[in-house]
């Protein structure tokens, strides 16, 4: 077993409600059986300010892209294939009725830090022309059926088990929303180059043979639901990572103390982590941020290739 021990909240909670809701996520996931099991529960105090969760090692390796993504594809369906509890039963976890405006909603909140954050125009643009996309679909009446999702299924947060398995390792942030969300943090570019030990840039056919996976592995009911909405999900999954991006840029240069008693234990400090991550982490942001990689994702969904032959482009 070992000991999760957050350094912070990444949903701005206090320290004990942000265990209660780690906590959480790990048992309303536990029985799709491709995550850790959850043993007991450190309490916040002074000396473990954010408290713990006491949790099964896995006794995995990183994954290997794109071989492992049927692996991972299959583990997210275990997840999205669950029951979803009566709406009153949902809670702690954040629960989008509407998880195209309220995911949007935080895309807002991120995009405040654009002006701050040094872009160059190119990239603002392209940034602006989807938030304008972005707006106009959140006018669509239509909604995507809502599962209970990682909202933080980026490769790294997978270990594959000697028999192939993969499982989820980090579950902090599960809420009830849209699949697409997950199949889009799973295979994006931003996601697949976080990592250092499962980097890689795939394919837009590996990319929709990850889909089409899941689209086999999930209930057909689910999977004809979900369909037209897996492409938009992608688009407004970028936009939030990439707004996110812009946000770490500007917070990083800030710390915040007493997180045991603190209402918002969120905190992106760069006094926080090791030179080595922070210089990665900045790293990988100053890609994001570029104009030619956001030219090079956005022509997943604005151009002709496997995934757009797969999948509708509006739903």
């Amino acid at each position: 077993m070992l000991l999760r021990v957050p350094k912070q909240s990444q949903l701005a909670l206090s320290a004990t409600v942000n265990l209660t809701y780690q906590a959480t996520c790990f048992e309303r996931a536990a029985p799709g059986h491709h995550i850790p099991g959850l043993h007991a529960v450190l309490i916040p105090d002074e000396t473990v300010p954010l408290g713990a969760l006491l949790v099964d090692e896995v006794p995995g390796r990183p994954p290997v892209l794109p071989d492992d993504l049927p692996a991972i594809m299959t583990a997210l369906a275990s997840i999205h294939s669950l029951p979803v509890p009566p709406a009153p039963a949902r809670a702690p976890l954040r629960d989008h009725s509407d998880p195209v405006g309220e995911t949007l909603h935080e895309v807002r909140l991120q995009a405040a830090f654009l002006d701050a954050a040094g872009l160059g125009a190119a990239a603002r643009r392209a940034i602006d022309e989807e938030l304008a996309w972005a707006e106009e679909f959140r006018k669509t009446r239509a909604r995507p059926p809502s599962t209970l999702i990682s909202f933080d299924a980026h490769p790294g947060n997978f270990l594959i088990l000697p028999s192939g398995t993969a499982v989820l390792v980090d579950l902090e942030k599960a809420r009830y929303g849209a699949a697409g969300f997950d199949l889009a943090h799973a295979t994006l570019y931003t996601s697949t180059t976080w990592d250092v030990a499962v980097s890689a840039v795939l394919e837009t056919s590996a990319t929709a043979d990850a889909y089409r996976h899941w689209l086999k592995s999930v209930p057909p009911a689910l999977a004809e639901a979900s369909g037209p909405w897996l492409l938009p999900m992608r688009r407004i999954m970028w936009l939030w990572s990439v707004t996110w991006c812009a946000k770490w840029r500007v917070q990083s240069r800030a710390a915040v103390t007493e997180k045991h008693i603190a209402e918002n234990a969120e905190d992106w400090s760069a006094d926080l982590s090791e030179r080595a991550l922070i210089d990665h982490v900045a790293n990988r942001v100053a890609d994001y941020l570029d104009a030619g990689t956001i030219a090079a994702i956005r022509s997943e969904w604005l151009g002709d290739n496997a995934l757009t032959a797969l999948l509708p482009r509006q739903a």
